[in-house]
């Protein structure tokens, strides 16, 4: 069977995974595909360093700004999304390139999901409401008895994968723990994906982590998340717990100095950029590894192993 040839950007934030793509899609007539969890929200432009005007007139890009803040984007949502826009890639005859760092979409599109549930709307309704009232901790406290399991891989203050797993296991009376261990459903037929990973070393990440956050700030982060508190939001949604805005807005609402914030929110990225670092290290087979954060002194390489790929297959 023939298949197409999909090439998939990994890195961890900062790295320069967009960089890379464009490069690749500039070069061989590719459409960028975000894999990016927070770059799917179109409020987040300044935050999430999404590509610029310039980078979406050079080449194609997809999936990038396509949903509201007041959205949940999921896995599986995504991965939907995803093969939609790699289907209306390879119709028009150009090179899919997914780029992201989120490491269950990537799993997610590379090896399948395990079959969940639908949720009926009026459970969800009722997790959501009683997380408002009575708080992430006692709902965590009741998932320890329902899905042990789960609730040891969860910590009590994330809201969002707590709601999630009471969930699933009051509208299915089975553990989300145990629906997450069935065998997922393959990857995509027709499609080979060839993965190149960015590990740049740990403290060159960090500094570049410190510096754009620095240039998020010039370019407007403040006044996109001013934008974004003032429409009420449910604080549990995604698009709200993206990197940056909780210290944001406790500087907006006077609880901390702009420096105090800005200091917080730098922790907090290159925490999660170390995160990313031990997930792909460890979760992801790469087949192009560059130990390095992308640079032009990079592009005969990679330029090289696409080629490569792209005659073989």
């Amino acid at each position: 069977m023939c298949r197409s040839v999909v090439f998939v950007i990994a890195g961890p934030t900062a790295s320069g995974k967009s960089a890379l793509a464009l490069d690749i899609a500039r070069a061989f007539d590719g459409t960028v595909i975000n894999a990016d969890s927070m770059q799917v929200y179109r409020d987040l432009a300044v935050l999430t360093a999404r590509p610029g005007q310039g980078d979406c007139r050079s080449a194609p890009h997809l999936l990038y700004g396509v949903l509201g803040a007041e959205e949940r984007c999921s896995a599986a949502r995504w991965r939907a999304l995803a093969m939609e826009a790699i289907d209306a890639t390879l119709g028009q005859g150009r090179l899919p390139v997914v780029a992201g760092g989120t490491g269950l979409y990537l799993k997610a599109l590379i090896e399948g999901l395990s079959p969940m549930p639908d949720i009926p709307e009026a459970v969800r309704a009722g997790v959501r409401a009683r997380l408002a009232a009575e708080g992430a901790v006692a709902l965590h406290a009741e998932l320890a008895l329902a899905d042990a399991e789960s609730a040891a891989r969860i910590p009590p203050t994330d809201s969002q994968r707590i709601a999630r797993a009471l969930e699933v296991v009051e509208a299915t009376g089975t553990p989300l723990s145990r629906w997450q261990t069935a065998a997922p459903e393959g990857p995509p037929e027709g499609l080979v994906f060839r993965v190149i990973v960015l590990l740049p070393p740990r403290d060159a990440l960090y500094a570049t982590c410190d510096r754009r956050f620095g240039h998020m700030l010039k370019q407007g982060a403040i006044e996109e998340v001013s934008a974004l508190l003032a429409r009420g939001l449910d604080p549990g949604l995604p698009a709200m717990k993206a990197l940056g805005v909780a210290d944001i807005a406790r500087y907006l609402r006077g609880d901390r100095t702009l420096e105090e914030a800005a200091a917080q929110a730098r922790t907090l990225t290159r925490r999660y950029a170390k995160r990313q670092l031990t997930w792909l290290r460890h979760q992801i087979v790469a087949d192009l590894v560059l130990e390095a954060q992308y640079s032009e002194s990079l592009r005969p390489r990679v330029f090289a192993f696409v080629r490569e790929n792209l005659l073989t297959g």
